[in-house]
């Protein structure tokens, strides 16, 4: 009995003494370490170390295991390290760090820890062979004095208070590992928002360094460009009786630019000159019905033509002068206006007349024919017809032009641009010389020559004026060639 409330005595001051220097460690501030091991370094646990700083015993896998280091000291743990994957501190004197070591090392290493690991196993199997003998002895000595129900209440009391002891140690343990495991993860996200904004910097800080190296060193620099753009476009056919079709264009420009650059400016002052080449075609559709009179030898004929509907598609080579302002912003968004002169230099047509009739009326005789068979007429009801002027040819136009997109800068320090692009012409020199009589020019017969029919262009017949628009997507490339600072920037740049 003596020997009992002994051991229970024993326990309880124990316990007494570990839950008091638990607390006192909890209320030590932490001291400042000098570890041996650094984050990111691979360490093995020894084979002796058989507790966690959170008092904890480790799995039997982790000591024939690999670990990285992920964080150096905490304020309860100031000396402890925390290993990846298992987010349990240890002390720096159970690690052994194999950072450097060749692969054969460190699987050396994980025999003899393996070795050492079977060794231990033996002596701990042999130890609870003795505690087993040691336990039943104590229990028959405990069955030959029965004990009183006091001492059997102060037992169980004793061990419950111990199992809520022990739970409330393990419940702190999970929180805490709950707590580390939280942490790790809000710290992996900081990292990963610091990382991306470190990349953006970079690429900003690339930009801007070519940009400021403009600015800093040279006053003014020069561009060549290389562009191509397309989209729709029209003559706008001014037609009493019809009315005109949209078309396209594709066109290939050539330019060359200055700029003025200042700093604290945000946005580069420039001034473009250059040609343009390419090909637009759009179109008519008007319908004939007209009336003139031919004078011959015999007397006169009075003709009526007509035409259920003419459709023509107009097309031209031309090329085009620019004169624009430019403006371009630190940010790359760029703004080009000005006039821009144009020039038809070879303009195509087609045609498909329908139902086509030419009646004759022969006043002296009195005598009216109706579908007068005439020598270039084909006798159908489709007339197609081809030409390579259609009237608009060599014709000078005076457009408006604005161009608004954004350019990127490239390492090479020239850039690349897209936008978009719009042209109207605010003057031309199309005129109607108002000559030709109609669509289908007649030639009366003279003796014994038959009369003849020339089928003109709709647009040189019958338009009484024409203009000219486009709009469409410009990608061009800019060659850019910076000028060294010479002097101070002028006043009105």
């Amino acid at each position: 009995m003596k020997t009992i409330k002994s051991i229970l005595i024993a326990a309880t001051l124990v316990s007494a003494s570990f839950v008091s220097a638990l607390s006192a460690q909890e209320a030590q501030p932490a001291e400042k370490h000098q570890f041996k091991v650094a984050v990111g370094d691979s360490v093995m646990i020894k084979r002796e170390c058989q507790k966690y700083l959170t008092g904890e015993t480790p799995s039997v896998w982790v000591w024939d295991k690999v670990h990285t280091v992920r964080q150096l000291g905490t304020k309860r743990f100031p000396d402890g390290v925390l290993l990846m994957n298992i987010y349990s501190w240890i002390c720096e004197d159970c690690l052994v760090n194999v950072s450097g070591h060749a692969q054969e090392a460190a699987e050396r290493a994980a025999a003899e820890q393996a070795a050492d690991r079977a060794a231990f196993e033996a002596d701990q199997a042999r130890k609870a062979a003795g505690q087993k003998a040691s336990g039943e002895e104590q229990a028959a000595e405990a069955s030959a004095a029965p004990l009183t129900p006091a001492e059997i209440a102060a037992i169980e009391a004793e061990k419950a208070a111990q199992e809520a002891a022990a739970a409330a140690e393990e419940a702190r343990l999970a929180a805490e590992q709950a707590a580390i495991e939280q942490e790790a993860a809000e710290q992996a996200i900081r990292e990963a928002a610091q990382a991306e904004e470190a990349r953006k910097a970079a690429e900003q800080a690339r930009g801007d360094s070519i940009r400021m190296a403009q600015l800093k060193l040279y006053g003014k620099y020069d561009r060549f460009t290389i562009g191509v753009r397309g989209g729709a476009a029209g003559l706008l056919h001014q037609v009493k009786a019809g009315n005109w079709n949209c078309g396209f264009d594709a066109l290939l420009d050539l330019q060359y630019a200055h700029y003025w650059t200042k700093e604290g400016r945000p946005v580069d002052l420039g001034l473009i000159v250059g040609i343009g080449v390419g090909y637009s075609r759009s179109g008519m559709q008007a319908a004939v019905d007209t009336s003139y009179t031919v004078s011959t030898t015999d007397g006169n004929i009075d003709y009526t033509l007509k035409a259920d509907q003419v459709k023509e598609h107009d097309g031209q080579i031309q090329l085009e002068v620019p004169l624009m302002f430019s403006l371009i912003h630190q940010n790359g968004l760029f703004f080009n206006i000005g006039p821009k002169f144009m020039i038809p230099v070879y303009t195509p047509y087609s045609q498909n007349i329908v139902n086509p009739q030419i009646d004759a009326y022969f006043p002296t005789e009195g005598v009216n024919v109706s579908n007068e068979v005439i020598t270039g007429m084909l006798k159908n009801n489709q007339l197609t017809n081809t030409g390579s002027d259609n009237g608009n040819q060599f014709s000078v136009n005076v457009m408006l032009t604005a161009e608004i997109g954004y350019e990127w800068v490239l390492n090479s320090g020239n850039s690349l641009g897209l936008g978009a692009y719009a042209n109207y012409c605010v003057y031309n020199n199309f005129k109607n010389n108002g000559t030709v009589k109609s669509l289908m020019d007649v030639t009366a017969p003279t003796g014994s020559s038959a009369a003849s029919v020339n089928v003109l262009s709709a647009t040189k017949t019958y338009a009484n004026g024409l203009g000219y628009f486009d709009a469409g997507v410009k990608l061009a490339y800019h060659f850019n060639f910076p000028k060294k600072r010479k002097f101070v920037d002028s006043k009105l740049f």
